[in-house]
């Protein structure tokens, strides 16, 4: 057997030893080319690390495994991999009979044009702030594992990503949510849906200030919010939360209820499964996806049905 490791911003060979102790594979160090130079893939690190290399990993079809060292480790936490050690019995596992194996759903951000304004070149486009500056060029697609979004939780999650490594690792979102909150203004929302992934027609679903709106695959982001509870990685569906837009008293009262999934009893709360929708709003906003900036609205978003092979602890 051949593996291959990649190595997130908090991991690096030391992380791989004990793999290698129980192993006869022999090693490749980042992504093979060509996919034939090896059998399976092992990931060290968080949601960001995954996020970042998914395009290449869907293309390489090859069986991935999320060693959970990254500061937040959702899409581990999704596979049932929540300690380094989960993830080494999985490997043997693997490595004696390679049958637990799992396919899954990822999700797609396309950036589309806004239909109200012509497209602006790069240096005009209204961009995020602080290093958020990448120009969205229509048609380009990003895929994520976790949940896309925009809205409070982006807000949030830029300003985590400012945060040291140990101390995003630590409460990260918690401790920036009340500077984020004190700047943000519920941006104006128009999601539409189509009724399957095939079809073009799309209609209109919610038009409101919206506090979060949040696309799922998986349960949880920021490290243990569970935004979407019910989601699942392979029912071919996301499951989309949305806010509305509230006082920031009321906010601060839901926010506890988000790692308890609790939230979706409240009247505020919109809760409900889709294939495909398109999320436009009054002045472009960025979208993030896996506690990542990706792009700018409007986009579409739509669900990526098995498209990636992961490695879990059982079958």
């Amino acid at each position: 057997m051949r593996a291959a490791a990649i190595f997130g911003p908090r991991s690096s060979t030391r992380d791989l030893k004990p793999f290698q102790e129980n192993s006869k594979a022999d090693w490749l160090i980042g992504i093979p080319e060509p996919p034939s130079k090896a059998d399976a893939v092992l990931l060290f690190g968080g949601d960001g690390t995954v996020h970042r290399h998914l395009n290449q990993l869907v293309k390489l079809r090859l069986p991935l495994l999320v060693v959970p060292t990254g500061s937040g480790n959702d899409f581990a936490r999704a596979l049932d991999l929540r300690r380094v050690n989960d993830a080494l019995a999985a490997w043997k596992k693997f490595s004696s009979n390679p049958g637990n194996v799992k396919t899954i759903d990822l999700g797609i951000i396309t950036s589309v044009p806004n239909r109200h304004e012509a497209a602006a070149p790069p240096s005009e486009s209204p961009a995020p702030p602080d290093s958020e500056t990448r120009y969205s060029v229509p048609g380009t697609r990003y895929y994520f594992c976790c949940i896309a979004g925009c809205g409070l939780d982006t807000e949030v999650a830029r300003r985590a990503n400012h945060l040291p490594r140990w101390l995003r690792a630590h409460g990260g979102y918690v401790l920036t949510l009340p500077a984020a909150l004190l700047r943000f203004s519920p941006p104006r929302i128009k999601l539409s849906l189509c009724n399957s992934a095939e079809d073009a027609q799309f209609d209109l679903r919610a038009d409101k200030p919206t506090t979060v709106i949040a696309f799922a695959n998986a349960p949880t982001y920021g490290d243990g919010m569970r935004i979407a509870p019910r989601a699942q990685l392979d029912d071919g569906k996301l499951d989309v939360c949305i806010v509305d837009g509230i006082n920031k008293l009321k906010l601060l009262r839901l926010f506890p209820k988000v790692y308890s999934g609790r939230h979706l009893n409240l009247p505020v709360v919109e809760y409900f499964q889709a294939e495909r929708l398109r999320l436009e709003t009054e002045r472009p906003v960025a979208v993030y996806a896996d506690g990542e900036y990706v792009c700018q609205t409007p986009v579409e978003i739509e669900v990526a049905p098995q498209a990636l092979r992961v490695i879990v602890p059982s079958p």
